[in-house]
C-alpha cells in the first residue's frame, strides 16, 4: 500500500488503517472484557465477496454497533470463530468497510469528526433532525445515495434502515430503493444488549457485565425485478426482527429461554 494512496472518498488508507487499529485496540475490552459480546454467524462473513455487500441491523447506539461490526467482521475474515479474541485480527483490516450515518451525528464533536475518516458515509436525514421527527419531508441530496453506490462498489457497506435507535420503528424505503436499484447481497445482523452496555451515542459505557449478542443471518432472497419497495421493506423489517409482529404475545416457552438470558445480562453494583 502506498503511503498516501486514497479510497475513492479521498481518504488516506495508511491513516484510516491506523484509526483503525487504535480505535480497536481502545475499544477491544469493551466487547471482551467488561462485557461479553456472543457471536453467530462468523462463517457467513468469511463467504462474501470483497464488494457490492450490504448488511442491515437493527440500532441501538450510534456508534458502539458499528464499531462492534469493525471487530466482528475482521475477526472472522481472520478466521476466529464466533468470537473476538486476540485484538491482532486488526493489524490489517478490511479497508472498504464502509457505514451509513447522519451528517450532524458525524459533525456533533470531534470524536465523530475523527471516527468519520474511518469509513463514514454521511448522509442528510430528511426524516428526522436534532434527535426529532419533522413533518416537513426535506428533499433526498442525489450525492449521498451516489456516495453509497460508490461505496458499494469498493467494498461493504453497514447501514441501520430504522434510522434511529428507538425499537420498532418503521424501515426507510430508502433503503429498499438502494437494494433493489444496485442489487446488493444484503446480509442482515441482529444485536441485543448494546443499549444496556452503552450510554445512547455508544461512546461511554454505561454498565459491566452485560451479555451483548450479536447475529450474523444468512443473505436475504430477493427478486430484485420483480419485489416491490414495499416487499422489500417487509422483508428487512423481519430479518433485523423489528417487524411489528414481533411486538405480539410470546410464547411461554420463548419468554423462559429468554429469562435464563437476562440473568446473564443483570450486572452487578
Amino acid at each position: 500500500m502506498g503511503l498516501f494512496k486514497r479510497n475513492p472518498f479521498g481518504h488516506i488508507l495508511f491513516l484510516k488503517k491506523w484509526l483503525i487499529r487504535f480505535f480497536g485496540a481502545a475499544t477491544h475490552r469493551r466487547y471482551r472484557g467488561f462485557n461479553e459480546l456472543k457471536i453467530e454467524g462468523s462463517e457467513i462473513i468469511r463467504n462474501l465477496p470483497e464488494t457490492n455487500v450490504l448488511f442491515i441491523s437493527n440500532h441501538q447506539t450510534y456508534f458502539a454497533d458499528v464499531v462492534a461490526m469493525f471487530h466482528v467482521f475482521n475477526a472472522s475474515l481472520k478466521g476466529r470463530e464466533d468470537n473476538i479474541k486476540n485484538v491482532l485480527y486488526l493489524w490489517n483490516p478490511k479497508m472498504n468497510i464502509y457505514y451509513v450515518a447522519a451528517k450532524e451525528t458525524m459533525k456533533a464533536g470531534l470524536l465523530p469528526r475523527i471516527m468519520a475518516y474511518a469509513g463514514a458515509i454521511s448522509v442528510e436525514r430528511t426524516w428526522r433532525a436534532k434527535g426529532v421527527d419533522v413533518t416537513e419531508k426535506k428533499d433526498v441530496n442525489p450525492n449521498d445515495t451516489e456516495n453509497i453506490k460508490i461505496a458499494l462498489n469498493d467494498g461493504w457497506v453497514i447501514t441501520f434502515p430504522q434510522g434511529t435507535t428507538k425499537s420498532f420503528k418503521p424501515v426507510r424505503k430508502g433503503t429498499a430503493h438502494i437494494i433493489k436499484e444496485h442489487r446488493p447481497i444484503v446480509v442482515p445482523i441482529v444485536i441485543d444488549g448494546f443499549r444496556r452496555s452503552f450510554d445512547k451515542k455508544g461512546l461511554r459505557m454505561k454498565k459491566k457485565g452485560i451479555l451483548q449478542s450479536f447475529i450474523i443471518k444468512e443473505p436475504l432472497d430477493i427478486d430484485y425485478d420483480n419485489d416491490s419497495i414495499d416487499e422489500i421493506v417487509e422483508k428487512v423489517e423481519f430479518a433485523i426482527e423489528q417487524h411489528p409482529s414481533f411486538l405480539k404475545v410470546i410464547p411461554c416457552e420463548e419468554i423462559e429461554e429468554q429469562e435464563k438470558l437476562n440473568k446473564l445480562r443483570r450486572w452487578e453494583y
